[in-house]
């Protein structure tokens, strides 16, 4: 968050866009509310889900987020969906829990703590009721013509602030920025992903759902699954059955009713 927060920045300077902080309190407080739901909490739910039940369910229950997404902005924002973009956005949703499915395999094992299993269902929920709340609460931030760039700085300066001032009552934060430093791979890796992931992605994200409704912006930027699988054939040689070409081919189907 804090290397976003100082790519924003750096784009702000070369855009000549002026800093947000007179961007007025309400926009402020959309945004930055959106950044603590999004970013704090539902990244916080995501990563225990991997911890308590792995990625395979943890990957499938986040499918739900546009689901969500898009039923949160029709009670919240009065946003309404054509029959033919809700039936594009199940095809979607089930092309990418059929590539998750296949992809990840039967490998993962469930915990055997009955316990710690339904926690960890209900932190996979977590997250995607996280993700889905961080884009319905950031609609009302980006109106007019904002800066997409400006609306993700306000949101990542939100979450940076929160998420550091509990590592502090934590007594983490010495350690981290210990261990941080002790691993010069680690920092470059985390510059490089700051970049392309919450700066790019999610800059795009906030640009996107300014300019249309909440539940298509949302079922897109769930494909990273479908992405993956060009990466993973070409540059790491990966083997895939034709369940996950079915799906891909699913959710690229879902993804063209979006835009019918």
């Amino acid at each position: 968050l804090v290397l976003t927060v100082g790519w924003l920045l750096l784009a702000h300077l070369v855009l000549r866009l002026p800093l947000p902080f007179q961007a007025g309190s309400e926009r402020w407080f959309w945004l930055g509310l959106s950044g603590i739901v999004g970013l704090v909490l539902g990244d916080a739910f995501l990563f225990q889900a991997f911890i308590s039940i792995g990625p395979r369910l943890t990957m499938l229950l986040m499918a739900l987020a546009p689901a969500l997404a898009s039923l949160a902005a029709w009670v919240f924002l009065g946003e309404e969906l054509a029959g033919m973009q809700i039936l594009g956005i199940l095809l979607t949703l089930a092309g990418i829990g059929w590539v998750v499915q296949e992809r990840i395999g039967p490998t993962q094992t469930i915990p055997g703590d009955r316990g710690q299993y339904l926690r960890g269902l209900l932190y996979g929920l977590g997250a995607a009721a996280g993700q889905a709340g961080g884009l319905v609460l950031a609609k009302p931030g980006t109106g007019g013509d904002f800066p997409a760039a400006s609306a993700t700085l306000i949101r990542m300066i939100s979450a940076a602030v929160v998420l550091w001032l509990y590592t502090l009552l934590r007594g983490q934060a010495g350690e981290t920025v210990r261990k941080i430093a002790a691993q010069p791979l680690v920092l470059r890796l985390a510059l490089a992903g700051s970049f392309i992931g919450p700066f790019l992605g999610v800059t795009l994200t906030m640009y996107a759902i300014q300019h249309t409704q909440v539940g298509i912006a949302s079922t897109l930027s769930s494909l990273t699954p479908i992405f993956l699988l060009p990466i993973g054939y070409f540059f790491f040689k990966e083997k895939f059955g034709w369940q996950v070409i079915a799906g891909t081919l699913l959710s690229m189907v879902g993804v063209a009713l979006l835009f019918i």
